[in-house]
C-alpha cells in the first residue's frame, strides 16, 4: 500500500488528521497492532483535537477509549460507556437513554459526533431522547475537553464525545476478507447483545463494508428500592393503598425494557492522490422510559415508550496537494432523517418528535514549515426540527449555522505554542403556532470564539501547559422558543425569544508526565460566564400568561440568564508496582470534582460530586485480572427544586483472556460490576429518586477478529 493510502485512509478520523512534527509519519494504520485493533491508530494517538497529537502532547483534558479498555466499558448507551473516565458522568435517564455529562455540562454544552460531525438526533432536547449513535459499532472514542473542542461548535464549551466507527473504509485490506464481531450477556437487565462487520477489498483501491447490530434488555434489576428513602417514607404514609404499596417496590426498574437494531453499508475508494467514501446507515431503536411515580392520589404515572428510528448518509473525502502551503484537503459531510413517537401505556402515539439535519466540514491542512503548522476551514450546519402530538411543547423550527475556524501551532522544542480561533453565524427561528399562542420569531448571532495555550518541558517526559480562551454561544431554538408541556421533564418549558448570546472567559492548567512504569495527568479549569443560560422553577402565571391562560399540567420552569462560574479538576495515574514474571501489576487511580454556582441563584443543578475510583490490574500477553473501587460522594450543594444525593462505594472486578496467540483483537471477558449490589443514584440524572443505577451486573462477552 502506498504512503498516501496508509497515513490518510489510514487515520482514525481522515478530515482530522493533520500533519504533527515527528507525529504524521508514527502513526499510520499499520501501527494498529499496538492495541490489538484492525481499525484503530495507536491509542496514544488522538485525532479529535483536529490536529492528531499523543494524549500527552494536548493542551486539554483528553481521554481515549479503545481495545481491550473499550470491551470492558461497553454499555448499550454511550452516556454508561463512558460513565467512569476522568470528567465524565451521565443523564442515566434510564439504562437506554444516557448521554455523557462532560465537566457538570450537559445538553447544548456537549458535541457528541460520529467521525467528526454530529449525531443528528434531538438528544439534546430532553434527556429521556436517545442518542442515535450505537457505541457496539464504535472503534474507539475519543473524549476532548477544554478550549480546543470549541473548534466543533461555540456550543462545545463542556466538550466533545467523538465515536469513530469504519463504516467507510479507511484502509485496504491485507486479506480476503476481514471479519469482527462481539457478543454480550449482561444479568442486571437480561442483556443480549450482538454485533459484527465485514470489509472486503473488491479491487486494489476499493473496499466495502458492512455491519449489523442487535441489543434487547429487559427491564433493569437494580437489587434495591426503586425509591429514594425520603420517597419511601411519603408513599408509606398516604392513605391511599397503591400509593403505599410503592414504599415496597424494589428490584426490577419498571418500564425500562430496550431494543434497538442497526444495519449498515459503506465503500471507498483509496489511492494515492486522495481518498472517496460514502456510507448508509439505519437505526430502529424500541425503549421504554422509568415511571416517575406520582405520590399524589390524583396525579398520573405514565409508562412511555419511545420508538426512534434514523436514515443517515455520510460522505468522507480527502486530496493530497503535497504543496508548499497546502498539503492536503479535506471533506466531511452528513445527513440525516430522524423521528421517534412517544407511545402512551395504551398503544396510542401522543407525541412525534421530527428532525432532519444536515452537517459539512471542509478542511484546509497546511504543509508543515518548520515547527509550524496548522489547519483551516468552514463548517456548515442546518437543522429542521418539529414537533406533533398532545405534549407538542416547541413550535416548528430551523436552525442554519456557517463557521470558519483555524488552528494554528508552533513547536519550538521545549516550549510549543498553539492558537485557535472560531467565528460562527447562527440564524435561528420559529414558524407561527395558534396552539402554543405563538406569532413567529426569527433570530441572529454572531459569535466569536478563541483560545491560546502554551506548552512547556520542565524535565524528562513532563510538560506542564495554560490555556485561555473566550467563547460566545448563540441560544438554542429550545432556549429561546419552548412554551408547553414537556413531559420527559415534567415541566412546562418556557423558553425567552429575547436571550443574548452566552459568553464566557476560561482559564485551564495541565500537567502530564510519563516514564518508566508510570503515568500521570492533571487538568484544573475556571469558567466565568456572562448571560449564562439555565432553567429554574418560576410562578405557574409566568407559564399560563404565554399558554392562552389555560391550567398547566406540569410545574413551571422558565430559562434564564444570569452570571455563573464552574471550576473543578480531573485527575488520572497509573504505576507499575511490580513484574511477576509475564504479568505486570498495575495500579491506577481517577479523581474528579466541579462545582458550579449561578449568580443569585445559588448551585447550578445536577453538578456531579467528588468521585475517587481505584483499580488494581495484573497484566499479561494472554490474561488479566483487574478489580476496582468507585467512590462517588454525598452531593447535598443542590439548587431549591432538587433533593440531595446519597454516595455510594461501588466494587468491580472482570477477568479478560485472548486465547488465539497472535490474535490480540480476540477477547474473553468476564466481569462483576457493583458486586456488592449496592444502591446507587447519580446526582446528575432527572430520575435518580425513582431510578437508581444496576445492582449486581455479570456481563460475558466475546469479542472476535479475523
Amino acid at each position: 500500500m502506498s504512503r498516501f493510502s496508509m497515513l490518510r485512509a489510514g487515520c482514525a478520523l481522515p478530515l482530522l488528521c493533520l500533519s504533527v512534527p515527528g507525529l504524521a509519519q508514527t502513526a499510520p494504520a499499520a501501527d494498529a497492532s499496538q492495541d490489538g485493533s484492525y481499525h484503530d491508530q495507536r491509542a496514544d494517538i488522538v485525532v479529535t483535537a483536529l490536529i492528531p497529537r499523543r494524549q500527552g502532547d494536548i493542551l486539554s483534558g483528553t481521554s481515549v477509549l479503545t481495545g481491550e479498555k473499550l470491551t470492558r466499558e461497553l454499555r448499550p448507551s454511550i452516556g454508561e460507556t463512558l460513565a467512569r473516565q476522568p470528567g465524565v458522568s451521565a443523564t442515566s435517564f434510564g439504562p437506554s437513554a444516557s448521554r455523557p455529562i462532560l465537566r457538570g455540562f450537559q445538553g447544548e454544552r456537549v458535541r457528541i459526533l460520529t467521525d467528526g460531525i454530529g449525531s443528528f438526533d434531538v438528544s439534546n432536547t430532553s434527556v429521556d431522547h436517545a442518542v442515535a449513535i450505537n457505541p457496539l459499532t464504535a472503534d474507539r472514542i475519543e473524549i476532548l475537553r477544554g478550549p480546543s473542542a470549541l473548534l466543533y461548535g461555540s456550543s462545545a464549551i463542556g466538550g466533545v464525545v467523538n465515536v469513530i466507527d469504519s463504516r467507510i473504509p479507511r484502509r485496504v485490506p491485507d486479506e480476503p476478507i476481514h471479519i469482527d464481531a462481539i457478543g454480550t450477556y449482561g444479568s442486571a437487565a437480561n442483556e443480549r447483545t450482538g454485533a459484527g462487520e465485514i470489509e472486503v477489498p473488491l479491487a486494489d483501491k476499493f473496499v466495502v463494508h458492512l455491519d449489523g447490530s442487535y441489543s434487547k434488555t429487559g427491564d433493569l434489576d437494580t437489587g434495591n428500592y426503586i425509591l429514594t428513602p425520603a420517597l419511601r417514607a411519603q408513599a408509606a404514609a398516604s392513605g391511599d393503598a397503591e400509593i403505599a404499596d410503592l414504599a415496597n417496590l424494589k428490584g426490577k426498574l419498571p418500564n425500562s425494557a430496550g431494543r434497538v437494531w442497526e444495519v449498515a453499508g459503506g465503500a471507498a475508494y483509496i489511492d494515492d492522490g486522495g481518498n472517496l467514501g460514502v456510507s448508509f446507515a439505519h437505526t430502529d431503536n424500541f425503549y421504554g422510559v422509568p415511571v416517575r411515580y406520582a405520590l399524589d392520589p390524583d396525579g398520573e404515572a405514565e409508562q412511555v415508550r419511545l420508538r426512534m428510528k434514523q436514515d443517515r448518509v455520510d460522505l468522507r473525502g480527502e486530496v493530497a496537494v503535497n504543496g508548499g502551503f497546502l498539503d492536503s484537503i479535506r471533506l466531511r459531510a452528513g445527513y440525516a432523517d430522524y423521528q421517534h413517537q412517544e407511545i402512551e401505556d395504551t398503544g396510542e402515539v401522543g407525541t412525534t418528535f421530527y428532525n432532519q439535519s444536515m452537517e459539512s466540514r471542509l478542511e484546509f491542512v497546511q504543509s508543515k514549515r518548520g515547527g509550524w503548522d496548522g489547519a483551516f476551514g468552514a463548517q456548515f450546519f442546518t437543522r429542521r426540527f418539529q414537533v406533533e402530538g398532545e405534549e407538542k411543547f416547541l413550535p416548528k423550527n430551523e436552525t442554519n449555522q456557517i463557521g470558519f475556524f483555524t488552528l494554528q501551532s508552533l513547536d519550538l522544542g521545549n516550549t510549543r505554542l498553539e492558537g485557535g480561533a472560531r467565528f460562527e453565524h447562527t440564524d435561528v427561528s420559529a414558524d407561527a403556532d395558534d396552539a402554543l399562542f405563538f406569532d413567529g420569531r426569527r433570530r441572529s448571532f454572531d459569535a466569536l470564539s478563541g483560545s491560546i495555550g502554551i506548552s512547556q518541558a520542565i524535565m524528562p517526559g513532563w510538560r506542564v501547559g495554560l490555556n485561555a480562551s473566550r467563547s460566545e454561544r448563540a441560544p438554542s431554538a429550545e432556549e429561546l422558543f419552548a412554551r408547553g408541556n414537556h413531559a420527559g421533564t415534567q415541566a412546562f418549558e418556557l423558553g425567552n425569544p429575547d436571550f443574548g448570546k452566552e459568553k464566557s472567559w476560561g482559564l485551564e492548567g495541565t500537567l502530564r508526565g510519563s516514564g518508566d512504569g508510570y503515568s500521570f495527568s492533571l487538568a484544573a479549569y475556571h469558567n466565568w460566564f456572562s448571560g449564562y443560560i439555565y432553567e429554574s422553577v418560576a410562578a405557574d402565571s409566568a407559564c399560563q400568561a404565554v399558554n392562552g391562560g389555560e391550567e398547566l399540567e406540569f410545574p413551571c420552569y422558565a430559562f434564564n440568564q444570569a452570571d455563573a462560574r464552574y471550576y473543578g479538576f480531573e485527575a488520572e495515574a497509573s504505576v507499575k508496582l511490580a513484574q511477576l514474571g509475564s504479568y505486570a501489576i498495575n495500579v491506577d487511580g481517577v479523581a474528579d470534582y466541579v462545582r458550579a454556582t449561578i449568580k443569585g441563584s445559588g448551585p447550578a443543578p445536577r453538578i456531579p460530586p467528588l468521585r475517587l475510583l481505584g483499580g488494581l490490574e495484573a497484566q499479561g500477553d494472554r490474561l488479566s485480572a483487574r478489580a476496582e473501587v468507585e467512590h462517588v460522594f454525598d452531593q447535598d450543594r443542590v439548587t431549591d427544586f432538587e433533593t440531595p444525593t446519597d454516595g455510594y462505594t461501588m466494587v468491580n472486578a472482570s477477568l479478560s483472556f485472548k486465547p488465539l496467540p497472535g490474535n490480540d483483537r480476540t477477547t474473553l471477558m468476564l466481569s462483576a460490576n457493583n458486586i456488592f449490589d449496592v444502591e446507587a443514584r447519580r446526582h446528575a440524572s432527572f430520575l435518580k429518586d425513582f431510578a437508581p443505577l444496576a445492582g449486581r451486573d455479570i456481563r460475558v462477552t466475546a469479542r472476535f477478529s479475523l
